[in-house]
């Protein structure tokens, strides 16, 4: 069955997270600081006390399009590695844009068209997130402005047309149509793009159009909250326990949606399993970056976010899971880490995109790049049992399909995906532009 609500993990922490802080005061934000960006219902979510919020009856009916969405264990994938773990997963490739992300679009696109918005901005990493506000925008009447990562606006031409055809306007970023943008440009006319650019012109735009707002796919503590409709499903759905639970992280809000039930029930005593974040080496915010307050963009027009950050002056190289290509990571997860809740580790293109052949050739599903990082920590924590003789249950989220990816398969297959290190001497000049 779908969820009826929304799981908020706030109210259940032992201490809660640092607030957001306005950049020119170092105060808390308030409602007012927000409202020219989101509807008061999400600002309300946003810093909500409340652990179950009710799902609204206009968001379930275009949930019921793709929900429940399948739990499937992975038994050929099994038999291929000899490994006596269980492998489950959470499939969400099936929704309308192929991944998790109408999730959150869809509630989103709700409350701002009930609050009489007339359209949204919002950027786009790798397209999946473009695709699926673009799609929710179209269930509610709502223009759709996106600003894709120019690496991917290239390199993914279908996920560009995708939006296009549920109507939106997509603008390869950096673009020339903002002064964010044009300022990018100016210093680097050949600019891959990054996600923190791309975030500052759709900001830019929203808060200079008058009845138009801004969407975010990722970080904030109401779009982690709204991807819950997963890790709730499969706790209904599992009739084993897990023991591991890993999920790819970018900004966050597929590992939470998937991680949040459970560690509810492990906060209460009920289970006990081990928790992973998997990242890429490219852009490695958990393991390298520093907890600190930065900006959730490249231009600062952000609020003060306390969170894993390499930097907002960040660019990382262009992978092929331009998802994961986000400076920062969300300030809620943040703090969980900091809390001891789940660990982190990283995965090389190569080895990811070698899991997700793998996982294509046994189960017959073709993954977007950004899970195949955490089916290949899947993949070596089931070797691993294979080593032990453990017979350990695993849960992943395979949380979209690779169709639109197949031109970054097509590398990894003719042998021209590189891996690119990071030198530490990057990190630390990003992170010496933080703010005081």
């Amino acid at each position: 069955m779908i969820p009826s609500h929304w799981y908020n993990i706030v109210p259940d922490l032992p201490t809660p997270p640092p607030p957001p802080l306005h950049p020119a005061t170092r105060q808390p934000v308030g409602p007012e600081d927000l409202a020219p960006l989101f509807p008061m219902e999400l600002i309300g979510q946003e810093v909500s006390q409340e652990r179950f919020v009710a799902i609204p009856q206009e968001v379930l009916d275009v949930y019921r399009l793709w929900r429940p969405t399948p739990l499937l264990r992975a038994r050929r994938l099994e038999r291929a590695l000899g490994t006596p773990a269980r492998i489950y997963y959470k499939y969400e490739g099936g929704s309308p844009s192929g991944s998790h992300k109408p999730n959150t679009a869809v509630p989103q696109a709700y409350y701002n068209a009930r609050e009489g918005v007339r359209g949204l901005t919002t950027e786009t990493g790798a397209g999946q997130w473009g695709s699926a506000l673009a799609f929710a925008c179209a269930q509610f009447g709502l223009d759709c402005q996106v600003w894709m990562v120019r690496a991917s606006y290239e390199h993914k031409p279908y996920r560009r047309s995708l939006m296009q055809v549920y109507g939106a306007t997509v603008h390869a970023s950096p673009s020339p149509v903002t002064m964010s943008g044009s300022k990018v440009l100016a210093g680097d006319p050949d600019s891959p793009g990054s996600l923190g650019i791309a975030i500052s012109e759709a900001v830019e735009v929203a808060a200079a159009e008058a009845g138009t707002r801004y969407a975010l796919g990722s970080v904030l503590n109401h779009v982690l909250m709204h991807q819950t409709v997963i890790g709730e499903e499969a706790l209904g759905q599992l009739d084993e326990m897990p023991d591991v639970i890993i999920g790819c992280t970018g900004g966050g809000s597929n590992f939470a949606g998937l991680i949040f039930p459970f560690l509810r029930e492990k906060l209460a005593g009920k289970i006990d399993p081990t928790l992973r974040a998997v990242e890429p080496v490219a852009c490695p915010s958990f393991t390298r970056g520093r907890y600190a307050y930065d900006f959730g963009d490249t231009a600062g027009l952000t609020p003060l976010l306390k969170m894993h950050t390499l930097g907002h002056d960040f660019v990382p190289d262009p992978i092929h899971a331009g998802g994961l290509r986000y400076h920062g990571m969300s300030p809620l997860l943040s703090h969980l880490y900091e809390l001891g809740m789940f660990e982190a580790v990283t995965k090389s293109q190569s080895e990811s995109f070698e899991a997700g052949v793998r996982f294509a050739r046994t189960e017959g599903i073709v993954p977007a790049p950004e899970p195949t990082h955490a089916l290949a920590e899947t993949i070596a924590e089931a070797l691993r049992c294979k080593e032990s003789g453990e017979d350990k249950v695993i849960l992943t989220a395979l949380c979209g399909h690779g169709h639109f990816d197949l031109g970054a398969y097509d590398r990894y297959l003719s042998g021209r995906m590189e891996d690119r290190t990071l030198p530490q001497e990057r990190i630390d000049e990003a992170l010496s532009e933080l703010p005081g």
